[in-house]
């Protein structure tokens, strides 16, 4: 049959998978809609600022502890700042030399933005080379109110790469598109406040995770349990990603999610209310696991 005699069916575009549950016509929020039956409730609001602080302070603490569980502690590195709620100015951050799994909140020292400390705890310094990274990081950043980096494993290893995470399996689309951040330079300890201007600066408006050259991980939230829970999963997605590149070495060919299922992915998954909740399962399990020792 000639070309021309050829009838083409109209082909249409196939439908979405993804779909954005709804009741009454109204779009769930990414909490309501993991919730089946009574959904979870929100991130607390407090009357005073003592109590914002207190219990910020007591997560800060049992975020610590999650970390020396998983095995994130290296010597003196490592560190977690959280603004202060009534001074914004000014945060809380891990005493120098102090093992995370000993931590309290009676351990944190508060700093402000020229780098003097003007409270908590005075009796030892905090991390000088932490405190450019974080007070950079907050100084660009009015939306992060926590920030977490420690020197784990595989964020090290994978690091060394100078790569962003793939879009390898469901979990690491939680840092999608401009959530995940790579900061390319490399310059030593950090001891300079124009480094820290850089690495604020590769983060960008909209980065949750950053890989740092050389170096490790760090995240961001808008509460340390979100800033904590996105470092303990961008840590494992490190190891995870490591584990492909060796079975891709021997033939075995990836297969990447794909962009609309990565960008669904965190859409459903990315907000703060979500991701601050995937942090309580591993804080009550400290809670459980010390006796509450990080809320004395």
């Amino acid at each position: 049959m000639a070309p021309s005699a050829v009838t083409t069916e109209p082909t249409s575009k196939p439908q979405s998978k993804q779909v954005v549950p709804r009741i009454n016509g109204k779009e769930l929020t990414p909490l309501q809609a993991i919730s089946q039956g009574v959904c979870l409730p929100g991130i607390p609001i407090f009357s005073s600022f003592d109590k914002h602080r207190a219990w910020i302070l007591e997560h800060m603490a049992g975020a610590f502890r999650v970390f020396a569980r998983k095995g994130y502690t290296e010597g003196m590195s490592g560190h977690i700042s959280v603004r202060d709620p009534e001074h914004p100015h000014t945060f809380w951050t891990n005493p120098l030399g102090k093992h995370f799994a000993t931590l309290k909140p009676s351990d944190m020292v508060l700093v402000d933005y020229d780098g003097k400390v003007v409270g908590g705890n005075t009796t030892r310094p905090a991390n000088a080379a932490g405190f450019l990274i974080h007070s950079a990081v907050h100084k660009a950043r009015p939306d992060v109110h926590a920030a977490c980096h420690t020197h784990g494993k595989a964020g090290k290893a994978w690091s060394a790469f100078n790569k962003k995470l793939e879009m390898i399996n469901q979990d690491v689309c939680y840092l999608y598109g401009d959530a995940q951040a790579l900061y390319e330079d490399f310059g030593g300890v950090v001891m300079d406040e124009a480094e820290g201007k850089r690495l604020a600066a590769a983060l960008g408006p909209k980065g949750k995770g950053m890989i740092l050259r050389n170096h490790g991980l760090l995240t961001v939230g808008s509460t340390v349990d979100e800033a904590a829970y996105l470092y303990t999963l961008m840590e494992r997605s490190c190891e995870v990603q490591l584990m492909v590149e060796a079975a891709a070495a021997n033939g075995i060919p990836k297969v990447y999610v794909e962009d609309e299922a990565a960008a669904y992915t965190f859409k459903m998954a990315s907000d703060a209310e979500s991701l601050y909740w995937e942090f309580q399962p591993d804080l009550e399990f400290e809670r459980e696991m010390s006796n509450n020792a990080f809320e004395k």
